[in-house]
């Protein structure tokens, strides 16, 4: 049987593509802006005709229709990293999370993560009968060759990428064409605060230098301010438009990296349209796991790796908490401490965690004596390096627990210094010079 022949015989409508799913069993879908909607929008409608099916998966941006209330009881959902649309979905206990590095995902599907059925997005196959798993490798191969049966939404709107991207027709049970836009996520414009940041942080940037950098208005600040640079790389979990920009102004070229020469490596991308038009049939552009982009060991390869990522608090010990709101889970882990620590094996390398200095409307400081009740370290105080605000940059690493506390309160927001300074003076039994 050749390709398109088999191919034929697997298409599939989704409310019949679901029949495979069994009471008990492990869904792993896709995530992101590869999530795959008709699946999910079927397995809603026909939540009844199931129970107790466990969904791992990661962000869904947009709406998830197995989120809505009358699914309770029939899906429960585990994930490793929270947006907004599924943070209620854990507080409501229809779900749970579990602490895990991005780049461990891949090995745990299969084991940790029991793996029955696998449901991603990709392109229709090409001419040899391969499909593109497009804007979302990360853990999908990992799922497909782990699961007992794989359904697979042929998108003919999902960008066809290149790296290690190919899923054979062969490999699926049951093919869903379809063409459909996928989710964007429209970024708002960075404000004065976070233009600040993006300044220090591009200080910390010099030319030839591999950047990782996540999504939000502090990366895409800190992108803003690279315009000036010369022959910058990407080794990133993911990007947004701002790369896009500066690929096509020159500034990122990939010409001095030392790994994927000329290449922007990438696990996933989140954006609009225009940034999945750009990555579209892209060979500048890399799609690979997330076992293999986040790999600090792979990550360290890349010499002068600048690694950007943001927070939600810091103590005046350097710990750095960024996955929750005291004991509220409010997001992941995702890649942070794995770029952290690949950067500081690179030649040159350098690690920041940017955050503007006040949260709440300005109500409360980011830079505290002590973490909220509660919260998980998620960098340690032994790997953090920089930490950036609006106010400056302070360098952490190698300094003593006194220092760290000085550098520290001065990059806090100027309402909130002196009581962080008092907490220095009965902590370290001298006074607080700024």
């Amino acid at each position: 049987m050749n390709w398109k022949e088999e191919y034929r015989k697997k298409i599939s409508k989704p409310a019949e593509a679901i029949k495979s799913i069994r009471d008990g069993q492990c869904v792993v879908m896709g995530h992101a802006a590869a999530a795959p909607r008709l699946i999910q929008q079927a397995l809603a409608d026909h939540c009844e005709d199931y129970n107790d099916v466990l969904i791992y998966h990661m962000t869904t941006l947009g709406d998830n229709p197995c989120y809505k209330p009358h699914c309770f009881g029939h899906f429960r959902h585990v994930s490793n990293f929270l947006a907004a649309n599924s943070r209620e979905v854990i507080e409501r206990r229809e779900g749970d999370f579990f602490p895990a590095y991005f780049k461990d995902v891949p090995s745990m599907i299969g084991s940790d993560i029991p793996c029955d059925v696998a449901v991603f997005q990709t392109t229709p196959p090409n001419a040899e009968g391969y499909c593109s798993l497009g804007v979302s490798c990360d853990y999908a191969k990992a799922a497909i060759r782990a699961a007992k049966t794989v359904i697979i939404e042929t998108n003919e709107m999902m960008p066809f990428t290149y790296g290690d991207t190919l899923v054979h027709v062969s490999q699926i049970d049951h093919i869903i064409p379809c063409a459909y836009r996928l989710q964007e996520l429209q970024l708002p414009a960075p404000g004065e605060v976070e233009l600040a940041i993006g300044r220090h942080c591009a200080s910390l940037v010099a030319d030839g230098a591999t950047l990782q950098l996540g999504i939000g208005a502090i990366p895409d600040a800190v992108l803003r301010s690279l315009a000036d640079k010369n022959d910058l790389g990407i080794h990133s979990e993911m990007f947004s438009g701002g790369v896009m920009d500066l690929m096509r102004s020159g500034v990122v070229n990939g010409s001095r990296k030392t790994l994927h020469r000329g290449k922007a490596v990438v696990t996933f991308i989140m954006g609009t349209r225009e940034l999945y038009d750009f990555v579209d049939e892209n060979p500048d552009v890399e799609f690979h796991p997330v076992d293999y982009v986040n790999n600090p060991l792979v990550i360290a390869q890349n010499d002068r790796m600048v690694s950007i990522n943001s927070c939600l608090e810091v103590d005046l010990q350097g710990q750095v908490a960024s996955e929750t709101i005291g004991i509220r889970q409010y997001s992941g882990i995702g890649g942070q401490v794995d770029f952290i620590r690949g950067a500081s094996l690179a030649r040159e390398g350098k690690a920041v965690i940017a955050m503007p200095s006040t949260a709440a409307g300005g109500k409360i400081s980011r830079i505290k004596p002590f973490l909220t009740e509660g919260a998980a370290v998620s960098t340690s105080r032994n790997d953090v390096d920089y930490i950036c605000t609006e106010y400056g940059i302070a360098r952490l690493k190698g300094r003593t627990l006194q220092h760290r506390a000085e550098d520290l309160i001065r990059i806090a927001h100027p309402d909130f210094r002196p009581a962080l300074a008092e907490e220095y003076e009965r902590r370290f039994h001298t006074q607080y010079r700024d």
